[in-house]
């Protein structure tokens, strides 16, 4: 049994930055009262949203933030199942979705959609469509079970019934029968190889029988011109090896060329700088006659001896230049040729490895010659030896596709057990009559006396007293709201008795305030007073001055400027 213990909520909906705290175990009964807008349905989105991520009525999430805040829209939900404590946190802006189990957070690495699945299969047992059966009846976007689809009303019994078991087995079956299927395909595969293996062994022991003289001697002649090609062939690879080598050696001497010409380079660039420091001086003696850094005038032999100092240097540097400049050009050039012979290499590398896929296709023709030309002096005994282990092998796959097929028969047989027909439609059938007189106890409890009949696909039938046939749709909002109240009562009598699908929570919304009159209120309250001690009821109501002194707890909201402020009252 799932008992629910404490939900909190803060910028949801029109609760404010301020978390709403509310306790869902300490009292039996409690009457959630306020103005329309007054935040009354929060509590139903809120808890929706937290364990479903949807809330109850039909809001959508971005309309779920506050939208004074905008933002940190936050619901947590605290929960035991056992001796197992979960604490669920789901939230908006930013988006947060956490389990904690005995305080330690659950695995989140899968997506998203499987946590929630998890959630929802693994530990609540419930989906949306379920807990709103059996925990909610609400007045508005509620739709009540009468008004499912067939499908959807199977799966809310599936749920209460925890037969969904038997849906997963048949899934699994599925991939079993898949499986199956793939390995008779695979074994009819072998089949065929083996049939394709008997056939050529057949046809090979024919033939070698029928070869002739002039066979041989073509495939002689085709062996001796194969053996000269490869010869050829060697022949060459051997004088590409040998120019390979000469060229490999040029371009291991190409290291001390390229140090060469890096120092050449080096050496012709510190000469560039003299000779431009040599002419830099000139230019400065040429144009100045004051020294620049004391402004001082500068004596005339002394600007001549600098200038003829400048003018030597100048020309030195200047010889210099052009006698390294050219050996660096002939050693660029040495360096491009070095260069293509790289290219020579790879050229011959790749001839070579076409040499020996040549070579390696007429040794195989070669092998394939030999092989025929064996066959014509063949061992026959031996031929036929192998052609009795090829029936052999064809034997045991004949075995073992039928196992395969078999196999196959006894799935379709369980299948067929584990469709909606088969174990399910059985134990759905031994619970129907429990439902129906569930359904009627509780109609006559509220002075509604009709008999009421789902069949095993969950049709009604609806009989007056006077055998009148009637359906779902043809009575008044009232008595379609008794009919409802009775099928939520009886679904939480059933999980109750299933005990995975249990929980302590029932919340009414404006069940009080629509199509009940006086009398009908007074057996509704009659029947809530009489359930077990684990229930924990909230009736939103608009009625309060009629029913304040019916409940235990009255849990009051209130809208205080832009938020709703929410306040208890024991009674």
């Amino acid at each position: 049994m799932i008992i629910f213990e404490t939900i909190r909520w803060k910028n949801f909906l029109s609760t404010g930055n301020t978390f709403t705290e509310l306790s869902l175990n300490e009292s039996k009964s409690h009457l959630v009262i306020g103005s329309n807008g007054a935040g009354k349905s929060t509590m139903l989105d809120a808890l929706c949203f937290v364990l479903f991520n949807k809330p109850f009525r039909k809001v959508s999430k971005s309309q779920l933030i506050n939208s004074v805040n905008e933002k940190e829209c936050v619901v947590e939900i605290e929960f035991s199942i056992g001796k197992v404590n979960y604490h669920v946190i789901r939230g908006i802006k930013p988006g947060v979705f956490k389990i904690f189990r005995n305080g330690q957070l659950l695995d989140q690495d899968a997506a998203q959609k499987d946590y929630q699945k998890y959630l929802e299969q693994s530990i609540l047992k419930f989906n949306y469509k379920s807990f709103t059966q059996v925990v909610i009846l609400g007045s508005s976007t509620f739709v009540p079970f009468m008004q499912l689809s067939a499908t959807h009303r199977r799966e809310v019994v599936e749920d209460l019934l925890d037969i969904k078991i038997f849906s997963k087995m048949n899934t699994i079956l599925k991939d079993r029968v898949k499986d199956n299927k793939d390995t008779f395909t695979e074994c009819k595969h072998e089949m065929e190889i083996c049939e394709t293996k008997l056939n050529h062994q057949r046809a090979s022991i024919h033939k070698l029988t029928e070869l002739q003289e002039g066979m041989i001697q073509k495939l002689q002649t085709k062996f001796t011109t194969n053996e000269d090609s490869i010869l050829n062939l060697q022949t060459r690879k051997q004088e590409n090896d040998h120019s390979m080598s000469v060229l490999a050696q040029s371009v291991t001497d190409s290291a001390d060329v390229q140090e060469k010409y890096e120092n050449l380079r080096d050496m012709r660039s510190k000469i560039e700088q003299n000779k431009n420091k040599a002419e830099k001086d000139h230019k400065f003696y040429t144009k100045h006659d004051k020294c620049p850094t004391c402004s001082q005038n500068l004596e005339e032999d002394h600007k001549q001896r600098q200038l003829v100092d400048a003018e030597s240097r100048r020309v030195k540097y200047t010889e210099g230049y052009q006698k390294i400049d050219e050996q660096v050009g002939k050693l660029y050039d040495k360096l491009r040729d070095l260069k293509g012979y790289g290219q020579s290499i790879i050229e011959l590398q790749s001839d070579n490895l076409s040499i020996d896929k040549q070579i390696s296709r007429l040794l195989r023709e070669n092998e394939n010659i030999m092989a025929e030309v064996n066959k014509e002096t063949p061992d026959i005994d031996a031929e036929r030896q192998k052609l009795e282990e090829y029936e052999g092998e064809y034997a045991e796959n004949m075995e073992r596709c039928a196992g395969v097929s078999k196999e196959f028969d006894n799935l379709k047989v369980v299948s067929s057990l584990l469709r909606d027909s088969g174990i399910k439609s059985k134990v759905i059938s031994k619970f129907v009559p429990i439902f129906n007189t569930l359904i009627n106890k509780y109609l006559q409890s509220m002075d509604f006396f009709v008999n009421f009949t789902l069949d095993e696909e969950f049709n009604e039938v609806i009989k007056s007293r006077f055998r009148d046939i009637f359906s779902y749709a043809s009575f008044s909002e009232g008595e379609k709201q008794k009919i409802d109240l009775s099928l939520l009562f009886c679904w939480r009598d059933i999980a109750k008795m299933k005990n995975s699908a249990s929980t302590n929570l029932l919340i009414l919304d404006e069940v009080f305030d629509s199509s009940l009159d006086t009398a009908a209120t007074d057996e509704l309250m009659k029947i809530l007073r009489g359930m077990d001690e684990r229930t924990n009821l909230f009736v939103i109501s608009h009625k309060g001055d009629i029913l304040l002194d019916k409940f235990d707890t009255v849990v009051k909201f209130d809208k205080v400027g832009d938020f709703s402020t929410m306040a208890l009252d024991s009674q």
